[in-house]
């Protein structure tokens, strides 16, 4: 009898590309991943992995189980799902992740209602930026991924994922003490043209989009500072070093003299929650996109 727990190190393993990386998904040791390969390897009589350079692959037969084994846990999954959905009741453990600003803006709120609501559901979260989000929710690292897009530019979702929208999160412009524009009722990012831009760090998704909708305007920004954190971004402004696009939700306290100004076409993030449809009718998924729902319509109303 192949042991769940062995296919599942086998599963992760073929996910992750590596040892480290599943150890890192399963939260175990390296040497623990190790040990449940040979286990395995020694439950079905063949070698399932081989080395490769300073890394691992799998063998023909490896890559043979690793497939049986992600077919073998997704009917696990939907046999959980299919229990707890019987029993009615919202227990057990969900795993959340969210972009920053939703981690600070939606979780807090989010989860106090769940355990005053459902004392016996453990809610776990972690802070991943929407792609690694998606990533960690089919890998099954995660059980539901709060991500966003833009107006102009979606953020893609593979098949395979259900979406429940939240909220749309307006954004401003942020301009430093003194600047020309900072009285203005709203403005267009083409009277940015000249100006210092505070960014995300590039490779992320809002970085992505704020590059393609200056072009789109016809400006090549002139990125002088990068910072992941928004309230970094704000004090790069208060200082005097440049403008930058600040979402409201999770924005929290504006630096004193800091104006925040409108674009007059206005740019919204459209922000949702996803999950596997294998899980789709977890009591416990159902409860937290319906605890986040609520906090973003309180937000949005």
């Amino acid at each position: 009898m192949l042991n769940l727990e062995r296919l599942r190190t086998l599963d992760a393993l073929a996910r992750h590309g590596s040892v480290s990386g599943a150890a890192d998904g399963l939260h175990v040791t390296t040497s623990a991943v190790s040990q449940q390969l040979s286990k395995l390897e020694r439950e079905v009589g063949q070698q399932l992995v081989a080395k490769n350079g300073r890394g691992v692959r799998l063998t023909d037969a490896g890559l043979l189980l690793a497939d049986h084994a992600a077919r073998i846990l997704s009917q696990v999954e939907l046999a959980q799902a299919d229990i707890e959905a019987q029993r009615g009741q919202v227990v057990g453990e969900v795993r959340l992740a969210g972009f920053p600003t939703a981690a600070r803006g939606l979780f807090p709120a989010a989860i106090t209602a769940l355990r005053r609501d459902h004392p016996d559901l453990v809610v776990r979260t972690s802070e991943l930026e929407p792609e690694h989000g998606v990533r960690q929710v089919l890998r099954g690292d995660m059980d539901l991924a709060v991500v966003l897009d833009w107006s102009n530019k979606r953020l893609p979702v593979p098949a395979g994922l259900a979406r429940a929208e939240l909220l749309d999160d307006a954004a401003d412009v942020a301009l430093p003490p003194g600047h020309p524009l900072a009285g203005r009722a709203e403005l267009d990012l083409e009277e940015l043209a000249d100006e210092d831009w505070v960014s995300w760090p590039e490779g992320e998704f809002c970085y992505d989009w704020l590059m393609f909708t200056l072009r789109s305007k016809g400006v090549e920004p002139r990125i002088a500072h990068l910072a992941g954190e928004h309230h970094t971004q704000l004090a790069l402004i208060r200082a005097g070093l440049g403008v930058c696009v600040t979402p409201r939700l999770g924005r929290g306290s504006v630096p004193e003299g800091v104006a925040l100004v409108p674009v007059r076409q206005q740019m919204r993030r459209h922000i949702y929650a996803v999950w596997r449809t294998d899980a789709d009718r977890r009591p416990s998924i159902r409860a937290a996109v319906e605890a986040l729902r609520e906090v973003g319509e309180s937000i949005g109303s």
